[in-house]
């Protein structure tokens, strides 16, 4: 079993002044990586030495230097998002230069170390894995339908009514996926049941 991830509930920063060096970790959740590229836009200061920066979505994921040494910013964020359980996030930590060379290892410290206390900080919301639904059933079984199922954390996406009952599109958390099954049945006394969609 995979551990359960994690994103954040808000956005959320936190700053560090190491050897006269300012660092401030800005980190926010996201949803898609154009969202995190225009977040990072948004945050960067055009004052400050260095905006260094990255994101994980899913499969996704990306990081910047920014002119620091290849390998001691970008890098080290990517591995603090990873090593909280975090996904769905972007995090950009700016430098304001102090005039002390903290060196790549003081570097991947001063990175990984400010973005990791930044994301450990912020307050976290479960990432729960969703499955759609469709399904038909007749007009006299639609209240009592929607309510059961609702009872599950079930979302209705749409629904049609057509001449012989009602077609729903439903999302709901994938571990209730079996239960919502077995209520379509019984509900409709075997004459519905749910299929899950793709996507």
């Amino acid at each position: 079993m995979t551990p359960m991830l994690h994103t954040l509930a808000a956005p959320f920063q936190h700053s560090e002044e190491i050897r006269k060096s300012r660092f401030l970790a800005q980190a926010a959740p996201m949803a898609t990586p154009q969202q995190a590229l225009a977040y990072v836009q948004q945050v960067s200061d055009g004052s400050a030495t260095h905006n260094c920066w990255a994101y994980r979505i899913g499969q996704d994921y990306r990081f910047n230097d920014d002119g620091e040494p290849g390998g001691t910013a970008g890098r080290p964020i990517l591995q603090a998002i990873e090593g909280q359980g975090i996904d769905r996030a972007v995090v950009v930590v700016t430098r304001w230069y102090g005039g002390i060379k903290l060196g790549a290892g003081g570097l991947v410290r001063a990175y990984g170390g400010t973005a990791a206390e930044c994301l450990r900080l912020a307050e976290r919301t479960p990432i729960v894995a969703m499955a759609r639904l469709g399904m038909r059933c007749e007009f006299a079984e639609l209240a009592l339908m929607k309510a059961r199922l609702k009872e599950l954390g079930v979302v209705f996406e749409q629904e049609s009514f057509e001449a012989d009952g009602v077609m729903l599109q439903l999302q709901l958390p994938e571990a209730r996926v079996d239960e919502a099954k077995a209520r379509i049945v019984d509900i409709s006394r075997g004459r519905s049941e749910g299929r899950v969609l793709d996507g």
